[in-house]
C-alpha cells in the first residue's frame, strides 16, 4: 500500500529492492523505501 500511495508499481519496486538489498548498508535502509524509488525512477 505504501508503494501505491507514492505512485509506484509495487511489483517493480519490490523487484528493485530485492536486487539492491544484499549490498545495501543497514544504516541507509531508508533509501530503499518506495518514495526514494519513485524519485529515482522519475
Amino acid at each position: 500500500e505504501t508503494a501505491k500511495l507514492n505512485g509506484v508499481d509495487p511489483q517493480a519496486w519490490l523487484t528493485w529492492v530485492l536486487a539492491q538489498i544484499a549490498d545495501h548498508k543497514i544504516n541507509r535502509i531508508n533509501e530503499l523505501m518506495p518514495w526514494c524509488y519513485a524519485a529515482k525512477a522519475a
